[in-house]
């Protein structure tokens, strides 16, 4: 699953990766350890035009009455999110993709939650697949995520789902339907992690420092 990532690309460098034309209000980078409920840049797709946005990372269902009316849902499950109320419009018909520079996840060791993080093994920005929805005059956005594969390493059961550069154009909706076998685990062999320090348990840590190897 993905509860925090980084994202340390410039945004001209990911308008030029994504082929999408950057607002005016995105987020400042680099951030080294982005947390639900902040702005985070998002590709979405309007008749093949992209745009790389600024969106709250946390999916807002247009039934709440406030931003808090009920759980924080950063995160939307594959097997479920066709069918769930939440998310069953979204899915159809506002896709789009969050990028970042990696991720991190946590494992419990002796009652203690370990950090690693997560990065392409080949440098690339990661595409996680996203869902959207406008709440009032606010785009808010979830991250689907999917049952782990071997890039997990076993330290978690889920996994974000990462879109591969062929494949955003059927995500994003501009290459017609079928987009539900896009939301599968990463193949193993494209991510590649190292253990970090504990102090991004925090999320008021920022830093370059935050994903620097420490000894596992």
């Amino acid at each position: 699953m993905c509860g925090r990532f980084t994202i340390t690309h410039p945004e001209e460098a990911l308008a030029r990766l994504f082929a999408a034309v950057p607002g005016n209000d995105l987020p400042p980078v680099p951030r080294f350890n982005v947390c639900p409920t902040t702005p985070v840049a998002v590709v979405t797709s309007d008749d093949g035009a992209r745009r790389l946005r600024a969106m709250r990372w946390g999916f807002i269902p247009a039934w709440y009455k406030a931003p808090n009316d009920g759980p924080l849902i950063i995160n939307a499950r594959a097997n479920t999110v066709a069918t769930k109320p939440a998310f069953r419009e979204a899915i159809r018909a506002r896709r789009c993709i969050v990028p970042a520079s990696g991720f991190y996840e946590w494992q419990e060791v002796g009652g203690k939650k370990l950090p690693w993080y997560f990065t392409r093994t080949d440098c690339q920005p990661m595409a996680f697949a996203g869902l959207w929805q406008r709440w009032g005059n606010l785009d808010t956005v979830a991250i689907v995520s999917t049952d782990a594969g071997p890039g997990m390493a076993g330290l978690h059961h889920r996994e974000a789902v990462m879109l591969e550069p062929a494949d955003w154009p059927l995500w994003l909706g501009e290459a017609g339907h079928g987009a539900a076998v896009l939301m599968r685990a990463s193949a193993e062999g494209v991510m590649q992690c190292h253990r970090v320090d504990p102090a991004v348990n925090s999320n008021r840590a920022e830093g370059p420092g935050l994903i620097l190897p420490v000894a596992a």
